[in-house]
């Protein structure tokens, strides 16, 4: 089934889609060398400060840009088992690992998602699940009462709001989407909650300006998110493998004032199980789960190695974009 077939998908293109020419043939084609014959840049594995668990691609959704395609029938990756974690939950509290995050897809619509969660908290990690706070979520409200007594901030659920105006949200999510993402917020919020929201900038919108609606949006709603605090109201940049991008070279660094320390790769990487696939493998990035390139082995011991930044999400997002999924 189509993303457009699926029910209450949007009619129209995202309204957050990027503006730029298509991807020249040729960029990000050698994981050593950029289209220009310059050296590329890469990442080494500093510290596993995150790691990620992808829970399934299934989502309730099937919104217009999702980086990763989840949608109702999309099961390109497969629900990730409890007993298939706990060899990565043992690797990654040997490790230090401070966080586990959930992604998905919805993370609620794996059967044995909350287990799992009961599981990482148990084990003393911080746990980060990200979610649209709609139906799914909704029906664990029990279960989430009970961890949130148990556990307190070591649990944070960070909801997709895409926009602070319905017309936003739902011109990326869909419609009938708007109401029910609002309802789980004022829900969590409500119940105590540590409560992170994730957000997007139209084209031409100002960050401050997005940041001042947001926070008036929160107050009208009752909602306790800092809306100036940018681990709280996170504001990612947009993303599209096939529109422009420059290269990152090692000469970027000093150019642009960062280091390889700064992007998400240093500190993490994601557990994925790919449909066909025996037993789940770790993925560089939350970002690039299917990309063979990406692809670093069945533990986190293979997974400690240098990362090539050869991806346009890789420049776009983590490093012109200074963005990182983690809290």
């Amino acid at each position: 089934m189509s993303r457009a077939a699926t029910r209450n998908a949007p009619a129209g293109p995202s309204p957050f889609r990027v503006e730029a020419p298509a991807l020249p043939r040729g960029k990000f084609a050698d994981p050593q060398r950029t289209a220009t014959g310059e050296r590329r840049a890469s990442v080494p594995l500093s510290a596993l400060e995150t790691l990620w668990l992808n829970t399934g691609t299934l989502c309730n959704l099937a919104c217009a840009t999702c980086y990763i395609e989840s949608s109702p029938t999309n099961d390109a990756l497969v629900y990730l088992s409890h007993a298939a974690a706990l060899p990565f939950l043992d690797e990654a509290q040997a490790l230090g690992t401070r966080e586990i995050g959930f992604t998905g897809g919805e993370p609620f619509m794996n059967p044995e998602f909350l287990p799992l969660l009961e599981e990482t908290l148990k084990r003393g990690f911080d746990a980060l699940v990200l979610s649209n706070a709609m139906k799914p979520m909704r029906r664990h409200e029990t279960a989430l009462l009970a961890l949130r007594a148990r556990y307190g901030t070591k649990l944070t659920l960070r909801i997709s709001l895409d926009h602070h105006t319905q017309a936003g949200h739902e011109g990326e999510r869909g419609p009938r989407s708007w109401g029910p993402a609002m309802q789980g917020l004022r829900w969590l919020s409500g119940h105590g909650f540590s409560l992170a929201v994730a957000g997007r900038l139209l084209p031409g919108e100002n960050e401050a300006e997005a940041r001042a609606h947001y926070a008036a949006l929160f107050a009208r709603e009752g909602i306790a998110v800092g809306a100036g605090d940018p681990a709280r109201l996170v504001l990612f940049p947009e993303m599209d493998e096939s529109a422009d991008i420059a290269e990152i070279t090692t000469g970027c660094w000093s150019i642009l004032g960062k280091s390889p320390a700064d992007v998400m790769c240093a500190t993490s990487r994601m557990v994925v199980h790919r449909k066909g696939e025996p037993a789940p493998r770790v993925a560089a990035c939350t970002l690039i789960p299917h990309h063979s390139d990406f692809d670093m082995g069945d533990s986190l011991a293979e997974a400690s190695g240098e990362v090539a930044l050869n991806h346009p999400h890789c420049a776009r997002f983590c490093v012109l974009g200074g963005a990182s999924c983690s809290a």
